[in-house]
């Protein structure tokens, strides 16, 4: 294992804003893998440090197929870390809406850029994602739709599900998009938490990574498990459920339940006089992919997302 500097900038006062990063082998620039960017992604920091201690036991255990270079940048927003900031303090920006990014522009464009020169010569890119809404997610592999056509590469690995979308407007100036618009196959892992550790899905993240690397025959690790992925288009497959009012949200279910058309999901409370305001029924047949943690909602708000049966009508 050898460290190394992704950035080192300079800040207004007190220290540099620095972020490292972890080569394992040499040779093909192969998987590139980049964890959190935002500074509430405790799930995300855990896993990258955890996928480092793991690389680096297999690289001294000789299983590091020769010939491929890894590359891990566990945190690339420690200032946001240490301020416990979600988005960069001084002006509240996301880093990962700042791509492709200037060397020379703003601060969080500057990260943008430093991270795309580091990264866009691999072949992959893994970033360890999590959504800009709070709850909690089916463990799931994001692709955006473009001609690279990274669908089959995403079964390889065996994470239970692979959302693939069109990119939104402000999708487009992801790091996601952007690796794959420098012709990096590019894949966002999403754990079932953010802003604290679930070590199951964690793990879940973890294997798939390995399993991925395994696959593309860059280690030789035996690494068990892992899922058939499904394949599911977010315009298509996939339905969002709002909830008809507002007040104390109490769901019936869990994230990775089967349910059938009818079922009850959740009731909506009052958050005075603890009376039920309305239900939350499932409209079809599938399964529990989304479902918000938050204990009150507002109404319409989007509280589950499920992934429709392919018999559903």
């Amino acid at each position: 294992m050898k460290e190394i500097s992704v950035f080192d900038l300079p800040a207004l006062y007190r220290d540099n804003y620095r972020a490292r990063g972890f080569v394992f082998g040499s040779g093909k620039k192969s998987v590139c893998v980049v964890g959190p960017m935002r500074g509430n992604e405790y799930q995300q920091q855990f896993i990258a440090a955890h996928l480092v201690s793991r690389l680096r036991q297999i690289e001294q255990k000789g299983e590091l197929v020769p010939g491929f270079e890894i590359l891990v940048i566990p945190c690339a927003n420690t200032y946001s870390f240490n301020t416990r900031k979600r988005f960069w303090p001084i002006n509240n920006f996301d880093i990962n809406r700042s791509f492709p990014g200037d060397v020379d522009g703003a601060t969080t464009e500057r990260f943008a850029g430093k991270i795309i020169q580091a990264t866009k010569d691999f072949q992959y890119g893994i970033q360890l994602s999590s959504y800009y809404i709070s709850g909690t997610f089916m463990p799931h592999i994001k692709i955006f739709k473009t001609e690279l056509n990274c669908e089959q590469s995403a079964k390889d690995f065996k994470m239970p599900f692979a959302q693939v979308r069109n990119a939104r407007a402000f999708e487009k100036t992801t790091l996601n998009y952007n690796w794959q618009m420098n012709g990096v196959q590019a894949f966002s892992l999403y754990s079932s938490a953010t802003s604290y550790i679930d070590k199951s899905s964690a793990h879940t993240v973890l294997r798939s990574i390995l399993l991925f690397l395994k696959a593309r025959g860059i280690i030789t690790t035996d690494i068990p498990g892992g899922y058939k992925t499904k394949i599911i288009n977010s315009q298509t497959d996939l339905m969002a459920l709002r909830s008809p009012s507002a007040g104390f949200f109490a769901p019936k279910v869990k994230v990775g339940f089967e349910v059938s058309a009818g079922d009850l999901l959740a009731e909506i409370r009052d958050p005075y006089t603890d009376e039920l305001v309305s239900n939350i029924v499932s409209p079809k047949d599938g399964t529990i992919f989304y479902m918000q943690s938050d204990p009150l909602t507002y109404s319409h708000s989007s509280v589950f997302n499920l992934i429709l049966s392919r018999n559903a009508t």
